[in-house]
């Protein structure tokens, strides 16, 4: 049985899709784009999902902004584990906090996949294992965010055309749900006083991102997030 959301493919796999992605949805993507005056030779993607909600959403901006905007929201099609934190290999826990994109996969098992850089300096400062945690398509998991085949091919578009626009990091926010105090006090009886106070930590970086609308710049003190503003 699996543990991780490795998304090597172990068959040989001949067909191009990312030029499938191309052929088939890059009109459409351009579209959304042009919708938010924006183009896909000048773009830096953010991406913000919430494991409650089943959301990701795709914020953007151009290369020479500061603030992103909302342009994109998807369902994601399945979950795993519970509300809080990965902290074990094999646990099918969805990692909650502040990553980004690491590895780009035109050859996944789960049709294209985009690597997050779990177990980030948090992580690892609590000593957290596992490995291998993809956006990707298909609709099962083990701790991933699995999109669908066919809204992958969107996604991974929006993220190469921000790489091949020089975005070297696509930023990956990951939260249990949209931590508004309401909610932290709804979510607060569902969970150990230790996966509380790592929310009350992580809603910190939530407010700021939703006040600003920039990348978040954050550092690692003491096993918890600092925000720089």
């Amino acid at each position: 049985m699996n543990t991780n959301c490795n998304t090597s493919e172990k068959n040989t796999q001949t067909e191009d899709r990312v030029q499938i992605a191309e052929d088939t949805k890059a009109i459409l993507v351009q579209e959304n784009l042009d919708l938010h005056q924006l183009n896909s030779n000048n773009l830096n993607i953010l991406l913000v999902a919430y494991k409650d909600l089943d959301k990701l959403s795709v914020f953007a901006k151009s290369t020479e902004d500061r603030t992103y905007k909302r342009i994109k929201e998807y369902k994601i099609c399945a979950r795993s584990g519970q509300l809080g934190p990965k902290k074990a290999e094999g646990d099918r826990q969805v990692p909650e906090g502040f990553y980004h994109i690491n590895r780009f996969n035109p050859k996944s098992k789960f049709y294209l996949s985009l690597g997050i850089n779990y177990p980030n300096a948090y992580d690892l400062s609590k000593n957290y294992t596992g490995s291998d945690i993809f956006i990707h398509g298909k609709c099962e998991t083990v701790g991933c965010l699995p999109m669908t085949d066919e809204l992958i091919k969107e996604i991974y578009l929006y993220a190469l055309w921000a790489k091949e626009s020089g975005q070297e990091k696509v930023p990956v926010y990951i939260f249990p749900f949209e931590m508004t105090d309401e909610n932290m006090k709804k979510y607060k009886s569902q969970v150990d006083e230790s996966t509380f106070s790592f929310w009350q930590n992580i809603q910190e970086g939530y407010q700021l991102f939703h006040k600003k609308h920039q990348e978040l710049e954050t550092k690692v003190e003491n096993q918890k997030y600092i925000f720089i503003s």
